[in-house]
């Protein structure tokens, strides 16, 4: 029971000009400061109250400054750049990372009593009579021992020569699902739009990171392998063509693109030394488990800033008929393929080949291809700005020209030192190419076609999987008919006879340069068509006249 004086205290507290209950306003403006809490209702709150208030006050303001964050950069550009090079680096991790595991991995499950790491580099030292009575050896067993080094060495060599055609088929299975893939994702884009397919391609690629983490048989790698084909179809096409939406600009475009190439440049740059030190040193798992775990990060990161939903685009876009049927695109994606086959039939042949030659350990195979990838990611970066300057089909030539010198010096190394250069000089060419025809298929887009990019990213993409899914499956039996010298030779020279084709792209036509041409043509018939008809009525006229001048 509240006494007089209460009453009257509560009275005057109610009345007070500065009580924020009195005025509703004043009160919700206090407690947005944090002056008073939301729940600011009883003078009895003890401390353990306050501070379990405070906590979850600063868990809820610190959430809300997240949620603003992430509203306000889903509409950037910049972050969809950012998600698209992560994707991309994290595909060609998996992608280039088996490179030095599965030979060897493969080669030692169906030889589990004579891995290849148990096999002696050099032979055993040849003994003579003398030395083998003073050390008490039997000079007959050491040179039996001597001739075994060399009789298993040659049985070695073929059983690698052989096992190079089926290495080569499973790298090329994930190029060949791709390329079947990319017809279906291109067109899907234009009608559910970029951001669904490329969280399906994570999805894809998740499962098939794991599939190789705990696999242990050729099939089920091989499965794993081309499963892969189908996530990277997803996330390439719908990374591109959500690029080339988002940068109009051609100019904005080609810096962009050079950015997201540049993330699949350090994937190819990680994978090779990532997973030969992996493999060496923890195990054949866990290079495959942290590429997972990366994996579900950027999944996660998609399903937050991107928010996977249906998009329809309003233009029409172009077929891929039309598309395929249009010179200057085909050259551009013709361009593409000859860059890349030779890496690609480098990718399971120059391992097996340094094992042949150089007897090679697994971290050398794998460190030999790190040149190529920082000098493809030095030259995708350099040349997303400065081919605009030069003229892309100018760099892209270039290139071209400097791939196939590459490819035919390579086999007259002897060491692990003598492919630094070439494979250097191959990488930046490689980006030079890649960097500059990927913005380059946009462009021919928006001025001979509709600026819808999911058909013509396919298009390119497929280009790129030709090179990669030709040149490792053509890899092992060329190497076994006429060996990897003259298969290096034929690929150069390839090269060198495609680049002249790019100087069609000096100045392509736009499609209103084709329509007046076009519209030309058919007003030349129709006055052709318009004389003939003048001069058979002139004709008609003149029998007209001879006729009655005869009768008269």
């Amino acid at each position: 029971m509240q006494t007089s004086e209460e009453g009257v205290q509560q009275t005057e507290l109610k009345s007070s000009p500065s009580n924020p209950f009195r005025n509703p306003q004043q009160l919700q403006q206090l407690q947005q400061q944090s002056i008073y809490p939301p729940n600011y209702q009883s003078a009895s709150i003890d401390s353990t109250g306050v501070g379990d208030h405070k906590g979850s006050e600063n868990f809820l303001s610190s959430w809300g400054n997240f949620k603003s964050w992430m509203i306000r950069w889903r509409g950037s550009r910049r972050l969809v750049l950012v998600i698209v090079a992560i994707a991309l680096l994290l595909d060609n991790m998996l992608l280039t990372v088996v490179v030095p595991i599965i030979p060897e991995f493969i080669y030692d499950i169906r030889h589990p009593d004579a891995p290849l790491s148990s096999f002696p580099k050099y032979p055993p030292p040849m003994t003579t009579p003398a030395d083998s009575d003073a050390l008490g050896l039997d000079y007959t067993t050491s040179g039996y021992d001597n001739a075994s080094w060399y009789a298993e060495r040659e049985e070695r060599h073929k059983e690698l020569v052989d096992e190079t055609a089926e290495i080569g088929v499973m790298f090329a299975s994930k190029a060949f699902v791709q390329l079947l893939s990319n017809p279906f994702v291109g067109p899907l884009t234009h009608k559910i739009g970029y951001s669904i397919p490329m969280f399906a391609g994570f999805v894809i690629m998740f499962l098939s990171t794991l599939i190789f983490a705990f696999g242990r048989t050729y099939p089920v790698l091989f499965i794993a392998r081309a499963l892969q084909g189908i996530g990277s179809s997803c996330s390439s096409v719908s990374g591109m063509g959500m690029l080339a939406d988002r940068y109009t600009d051609d100019k904005e475009r080609g810096n962009a693109m050079g950015f997201a190439l540049g993330g699949l440049a350090l994937g190819v740059l990680i994978g090779p030394p990532f997973g030969g030190f992996m493999y060496e040193f923890v195990g054949k798992t866990a290079p495959f488990l942290v590429l997972s775990f990366l994996a579900l990060g950027d999944g996660m990161l998609q399903l937050f800033m991107l928010q996977p939903s249906v998009a329809h685009s309003e233009s029409e876009a172009p077929s891929l008929k039309a598309l395929i049927m249009d010179p200057y695109i085909l050259i551009a994606a013709g361009a593409i393929t000859f860059a890349n086959m030779g890496i690609a039939m480098l990718e399971p042949s120059l391992p097996i080949w340094m094992m042949d030659h150089m007897d090679a350990s697994r971290w050398e195979q794998g460190v030999t291809f790190l040149p190529a990838s920082i000098s493809y990611l030095i030259g995708t970066n350099l040349f997303g700005p400065l081919g605009h300057r030069i003229g892309r089909w100018r760099a892209a030539l270039i290139g071209l020209v400097i791939i196939g010198a590459c490819l035919i010096a390579i086999p007259s190394a002897t060491s692990m030192y003598h492919l630094i250069l070439p494979n250097a000089g191959l990488g930046f060419a490689i980006g030079m190419v890649d960097s500059c025809m990927m913005p380059e298929l946009g462009y021919l887009v928006d001025i001979r076609h509709s600026a819808v990019y999911g058909s013509v990213y396919a298009l390119g993409d497929v280009a790129f999987c030709l090179g990669f899914a030709i040149g490792p499956a053509l890899s092992g039996t060329l190497v076994k008919n006429i060996g990897f010298e003259w298969m290096m030779f034929g690929i150069g020279i390839l090269c060198f006879v495609y680049a002249p084709l790019l100087l069609f792209l000096k100045a392509p036509p736009t499609k209103e340069e084709k329509k007046v041409g076009d519209d030309d043509g058919y007003t030349n018939n129709a006055i052709d068509l318009c004389d003939e008809n003048s001069n058979k009525t002139k004709e008609n006229n003149n029998i007209a006249a001879e006729n009655l001048f005869t009768k008269l």
